[in-house]
């Protein structure tokens, strides 16, 4: 949850559910790298953070200590990485097993190798310049990437299909209709008559996204969006699972209601929507009546991990505080051996 700066974990195993979370700074897109078992999460704003955690997988032996019942492979920090604030990083996706994120104040799609730093991979032709591309200012607020093998077979949203005068984050930013999806083939636009669209995701070749100024969920067909279910909210976060959809929305910001012609603000809620891609009928939801904004959803089934140490609706900090103190973590290929003191 982006304004509560609270990145939550739903879980349910052996008929018994658990919600638990981890407080961190603004977070934003959220990557599963199911082969090392990482989860990668985004703290943006300035500067940008990268987190990677991974569950825990042992513990260091110390004289006297008690064991962790219950804590077994949860999520720890692994390390965290910064980036510039400029990047403005959003959404990010594993592409050809290497990590990428919408450096939206770049309009930009960077890679993010293991190392450090970044590295400019993908942008729309638009902003081609004569003599370097135009990664000055945010013309274009490319915020999603819709996943496919490689970048030239992935998909990229935007609210704007070429730069302006008026840009993203000027409250007279023209938002109606407006935005768009980029293919990354032809770096070229293929779908328009979007509003402030977030969240694309690719399923069976085709692309999926949230058209968040009206609070629809849909997909692309023919270059157009078709709308397949309403959402009460500023639609963003998406994910899949045997023909379900897993749509988030937001309360509207009160400053930015222009941004949202087709919601009704005052009813807008922070929610998680199950949906019925066949039909568009909603199955069930879970609202945080007091909650404001939801940036994004991740499926982790590729995690070994009931989630974080902290559980909703429940003090348990002796546990965290032991298990912060002696628990080890790493990725998986990367070796773990308990130690002695």
């Amino acid at each position: 949850m982006e304004y509560e700066h609270l990145v939550m974990a739903l879980h349910a195993g052996g008929g018994r559910r658990r919600i638990s979370y981890l407080r961190l700074p603004h977070p934003n897109g959220l990557a599963v790298d199911s082969s090392r078992n990482i989860l990668h999460v985004a703290s943006t704003r300035n500067p940008n953070m990268i987190f990677d955690f991974a569950p825990c997988l042992t513990r260091v032996e110390r004289d006297g200590a008690r064991e962790l019942p219950g804590m077994e492979l949860l999520l720890l920090p692994l390390r965290c990485r910064y980036l510039p604030g400029c990047t403005y990083v959003h959404d990010m996706a594993m592409l050809g097993g290497r990590l990428h994120a919408n450096a939206v104040s770049m309009n930009a799609v960077v890679e993010l190798p293991d190392s450090g730093g970044f590295k400019a991979v993908w942008w729309p032709r638009c902003i081609d310049g004569p003599g370097k591309p135009l990664f000055g200012r945010n013309y274009l607020q490319l915020n999603s990437i819709a996943a496919g093998k490689s970048l030239r077979q992935s998909y990229f949203s935007a609210s704007a299909a070429r730069p302006a005068a008026r840009r993203p984050g000027h409250l007279n930013f023209p938002v109606d209709k407006r935005g768009v999806v980029f293919s990354g083939q032809t770096r070229e636009v293929i779908a328009t008559g979007l509003t402030r669209p977030h969240s694309a995701r690719l399923l069976e070749n085709t692309v999926w996204l949230d058209n968040s100024g009206y609070g629809e969920l849909g997909r692309i067909v023919g270059g157009r969006f078709e709308a397949v279910a309403n959402l009460p909210g500023w639609t963003r976060g998406l994910c899949f699972g045997k023909g379900v959809a897993f749509a988030g929305s937001s309360r509207v910001i009160p400053r930015f209601r222009h941004y949202a012609p087709g919601l009704d603000c005052e009813k807008s809620e922070a929610g998680i929507h199950a949906v019925d891609l066949k039909t568009g009928r909603i199955l069930g939801s879970l609202v945080w009546p007091q909650g404001n904004q939801i940036f994004a959803l991740e499926l982790a089934g590729g995690l070994r991990t009931p989630g974080f140490p902290f559980v909703a609706g429940k003090r348990n900090d002796s546990q965290v505080q032991r298990l912060f103190f002696s628990g080890v973590c790493c990725s998986s290929g990367a070796q773990s051996t308990p130690l002695r003191p």
